[in-house]
């Protein structure tokens, strides 16, 4: 989707001054979207919210994500899939007939794990989303930006918790959401939808008790794939639809 005129202004103006720290990426839904490598964060915030035309006095939000198997998740069968799917594959026709997924050839992550900040200037009346990639899978960090916008310090926790993205220079980088001596990132693709354990009140001991989960994974609600006029691309706003 193009951008609104003023929207433009706004990303000619900080591609003259940091074009070549950061990347304007696609967006479906007409938002202003930098993806820049985690060595340019810290330096290119700053420059959003201190520089004229820009303003960017507040982090609204910030938000992990986690892109394991993104793309790769395949349907079972065209009606119906007890195993789950991916939003982010196109559809595919097997020789059998049956529907299947591949990979979407429009993006492709630069990592498993990456860090979405929304930001807002009240000055100029906009918005902006910055997106960087952890470098390393296995020990995921990026830069805090806590010295730019205090309110990140307990987005930061947030996102560490659910997904383990560690924020090097957190003055105080622990669980905010789980439970004392949760073990595990409930948020990772590959942490178990039931969870590792489970607590109950021991009447016994006198207290809460961890014990092992006892929860048997089931798909109450097989998940549909929809075939019809109002699911065709081609069609969408015609009078066939």
């Amino acid at each position: 989707m193009e951008l609104s005129p003023r929207y433009e202004l706004l990303a000619s103006k900080i591609e003259e001054k940091i074009g070549d720290k950061l990347s304007r990426s696609l967006s479906s839904t007409g938002q202003l979207t930098y993806e820049l490598p985690p060595t340019e964060l810290v330096e290119c915030c700053r420059f959003l919210r201190d520089a004229d035309g820009c303003k960017f006095e507040m982090l609204m939000d910030l938000c992990g994500i986690d892109y394991l198997e993104y793309g790769e998740t395949e349907w079972d069968t065209a009606e119906a899939t007890n195993s789950g799917f991916s939003r982010g594959v196109q559809d595919r026709a097997s020789d059998d007939g049956e529907l299947r997924r591949e990979g979407d050839a429009e993006y492709s992550p630069k990592g498993r794990f990456a860090v979405i900040y929304q930001l807002l200037s009240i000055t100029c009346n906009h918005r902006i989303q910055l997106k960087t990639f952890c470098e390393d899978d296995e020990y995921p960090i990026v830069d805090s930006v806590i010295s730019i916008w205090n309110c990140a310090n307990w987005f930061e926790r947030e996102a560490f918790d659910l997904f383990g993205i560690l924020f090097r220079g957190h003055p105080d980088l622990r669980r905010i959401l789980t439970d004392y001596g949760f073990i595990g990132h409930p948020f990772r693709k590959d942490f178990p939808l039931v969870g590792n354990v489970e607590m109950r009140y021991d009447p016994e001991k006198g207290r809460v008790i961890y014990e092992p989960v006892t929860i048997e994974p089931r798909t109450l609600v097989p998940r549909v794939i929809r075939t019809d006029n109002r699911y065709e691309p081609q069609l969408k706003g015609s009078k066939d639809a």
